[in-house]
């Protein structure tokens, strides 16, 4: 068994009936980081080799936990993870250790999986480019010259080089989705509420960013998602939903979708994505789909003004205290203090008109179900680009006016919550990977990944991985 191609729900299979021992799986999975993280820089903050062989022979000796018992993951580092340190990229909290688990992080041990580390993210996880001040640069496995994407770029490497199985992430704007079109992987940022955040400060008000699953196949992306999600009484939203994993070999035949392609020309896109993108709804045709050319819905500065303002008000809302002490300002990247800046010149009627928006999109889309399974877009309007590039400034000409327009064909999803599926769809002449995204009805992440793994029996594109 090559333990680095292995699927998480084949080791856990496999650690079940004794074929492969946890130690095994334990030593096999921190050989291969001592292989490749070297030169890719994908997972930080490791723990010693030592302790963790020890924690896989406690775990060969006890009983399983469930499905995930004696698999290691490494903790995207936003999250916490007791006793590892959390330092988001930001010099400001370099080394700051937590002292206990994130909900979500939580739910993944309790069902036995081993944390051996972080995963690199871009400080404060703002921006689709993983670099910081703390870690450095993550690089793409499919060409270490460029971006792997992000914010949740070090899990995407990982998977994609066979450094992990399975990893959790989050998605703001687009750091599931992004980043798993450049890596070759699946990533899916679930239905708002469906996998709780923590219950601490503000739980009504900045309702944006969700965490979620990352894999290389959606049966593996099902199985975390049932882990990760879950009602927490602690808080007052929340969805509850029936397991997505045993319905996953669901027929899609006929399932419509619709095609959005450039959203009427609104989106700027670089020299051979939405060809290739076409190409994948062609094939999802043939594979018994129905694929239908779609209209913009709603004109695209109607998503992206709400979609500015009410991320500048989230972010503002989270670090306007490091901004307004003048000995924590300056360490703030640019990004982050325009973001911080924005959000502090609304007004609360300001963030009232944005919300209003807002929920005018979520109505549109709602309509929009009732005639489709899913809609479908492209999960990026650029090709991995240098990683000495901050963010791209234009598209084919378009110059973006801000460091995130570029991501503007994440927000039809993120804006309001939907549920998102990132599948792979190949790469360009010069090997670069490029994924779809579709999108879903609010509870529907289950009918989406049975799309997904439909796409993924004729294809599975994440078999041809660097390595």
């Amino acid at each position: 068994m090559d333990i680095a191609k292995t699927s998480a729900l084949d080791l856990s299979a496999a650690l079940h009936d004794g074929t492969v021992t946890a130690p095994q799986v334990m030593a096999a999975t921190l050989d291969r980081i001592d292989q490749v993280n070297p030169e890719m820089n994908a997972i930080v903050s490791l723990r010693d080799r030592a302790d963790l062989m020890a924690e896989a022979e406690a775990a060969q000796n006890a009983a399983p936990k469930g499905w995930m018992h004696g698999i290691p993951i490494a903790v995207k580092d936003l999250a916490n993870a007791a006793g590892l340190p959390t330092s988001m990229g930001s010099p400001l909290y370099e080394g700051q250790m937590a002292e206990a688990d994130d909900l979500h992080i939580g739910r993944l041990r309790a069902a036995g999986a081993i944390v051996i580390g972080k995963t690199n993210t871009p400080e404060f996880g703002l921006g689709s480019q993983t670099f910081n001040p703390v870690f450095g640069t993550t690089k793409n496995p499919y060409d270490t010259s460029r971006t792997c994407g992000g914010s949740s770029g070090g899990a995407a490497v990982a998977l994609a080089t066979g450094m992990l199985s399975v990893a959790d992430g989050s998605d703001s704007m687009g750091s599931l989705r992004n980043p798993a079109a450049w890596n070759n992987v699946y990533g899916l940022r679930p239905s708002l509420g469906l996998v709780p955040s923590e219950p601490k400060g503000d739980m009504y008000l900045h309702q944006i960013s969700t965490n979620g699953p990352m894999a290389r196949s959606p049966r593996d992306l099902a199985a975390l998602l049932d882990t990760m999600a879950g009602l927490d009484p602690r808080q007052p939203a929340g969805l509850s939903l029936p397991m997505a994993l045993p319905e996953i070999h669901a027929q899609t035949d006929g399932r419509k979708i619709g095609w959005l392609a450039d959203w009427g020309g609104a989106y700027a896109f670089e020299p051979g994505i939405l060809e290739i993108c076409s190409t994948a709804m062609a094939t999802l045709s043939d594979l018994g789909l129905d694929v239908e050319n779609l209209a913009p819905p709603m004109p695209a500065e109607a998503l992206w003004e709400p979609w500015k303002g009410l991320r500048n008000f989230a972010i503002a809302t989270a670090y306007a205290p490091l901004y307004e002490n003048g000995q924590t300002r300056d360490r703030l990247k640019a990004p982050v203090q325009w973001e911080i800046e924005n959000g502090l010149a609304l007004s609360a009627m300001d963030v009232h008109h944005l919300s209003g928006l807002r929920s005018a999109w979520y109505r549109t889309a709602a309509k929009l179900f009732e005639s489709f399974d899913a809609l479908a877009l492209p999960a990026t309007q650029v090709w991995p680009f240098p990683v000495e590039t901050d963010y791209p400034t234009e598209i084919a000409g378009h110059a973006m006016d801000t460091y995130h327009r570029w991501m503007e064909v994440m927000l039809p999803a993120s804006l309001i919550g939907l549920p998102a599926v990132c599948i792979p769809v190949g790469f360009d002449d010069r090997g670069l990977p490029m994924g779809v995204q579709l999108i879903g009805p609010r509870g529907g992440d289950a009918r989406l990944l049975q799309i997904a793994e439909t796409w993924h029996q004729a294809t599975d594109w994440p078999g041809q991985c660097p390595g």
